[in-house]
């Protein structure tokens, strides 16, 4: 399937215009970033292995209703999306305190919030992504509180459905990030989840080792990024259960 003109280049993902209108064609890198960008390596494989577990997860969520941008995987790199316009936000689910939070509140890393944490921050690279109360939100329009109430609702379900998914493979989730798209019928809108559900966007630990199966292993360095991105879609059964360890991974058609 042709792909058109690069329209964006992000830190993980390149989107080209699509075969059809409000169409696009998204491409994973397999660049790793971490610190704001501050950090930089490229690991091999790590791509596509995104592209197929964010197909499983998307996938997964509109099987039970939840509506996303994606379309279809087109090959090992690339999946067709919806277009949409992208709500400003970076949508934070936490149910286990990690990173930024201990920080700012003295939180020993790995105690289990009393209930899962919605928390929003303004997607702007050059600040840093700052953390911001639902007031700024709605004062400065990036979205309604209508808008704000449905997308905690999405939030949680998707908490939900990924919980249950990790619990059932052995991988406690600690945390994650969603962005969402507006998307309209006519004067109707409909917010849906959009960008990519992946490794790069959870916080993952093996339940029984407390093992990072994340981009933490990158961040901090605790090992091979793409072995642990590989563990996660082995036991999703994205991998074979059977197969030989890849160096760079071998993906299921």
């Amino acid at each position: 399937m042709a792909r058109g003109k690069m329209i964006y280049e992000g830190k993980a993902k390149i989107l080209y215009e699509g075969p059809e209108p409000d169409t696009l064609v998204q491409y994973f890198k397999d660049d790793a970033t971490a610190f704001n960008a501050e950090k930089k390596d490229v690991i091999d494989g790590k791509g596509a292995l995104n592209n197929r577990l964010s197909e499983y997860f998307m996938n997964g969520l509109m099987q039970i209703g939840i509506p996303t941008h994606f379309i279809k995987r087109l090959n090992m790199r690339e999946q067709l999306i919806r277009k949409v316009e992208i709500v400003p936000l970076e949508v934070i689910v936490r149910n286990t305190a990690a990173g930024s939070i201990c920080k700012r509140l003295g939180i020993e890393e790995g105690t289990q919030l009393p209930r899962p944490i919605v928390e929003f921050s303004y997607k702007d690279d050059a600040l840093g992504d700052p953390l911001v109360p639902e007031e700024y939100i709605i004062a400065f329009g990036w979205a309604s509180q209508r808008d704000l109430d449905d997308i905690i609702a999405l939030a949680l379900r998707v908490n939900d459905f990924m919980s249950g998914v990790m619990l059932g493979v052995g991988i406690k989730l600690v945390d994650f990030k969603i962005e969402i798209g507006r998307v309209w019928d006519g004067d109707f809108q409909r917010l849906i989840i959009a960008d990519e559900i992946s490794p790069d966007s959870c916080r993952l630990w093996d339940i029984e080792t407390g093992e990072h199966l994340d981009k933490d292993v990158f961040r901090r360095d605790l090992g091979n990024l793409a072995d642990a991105y590989t563990e996660v879609a082995r036991r999703l059964g994205v991998l074979p259960s059977n197969a030989p360890q890849p160096s760079k991974p071998t993906l299921v058609n």
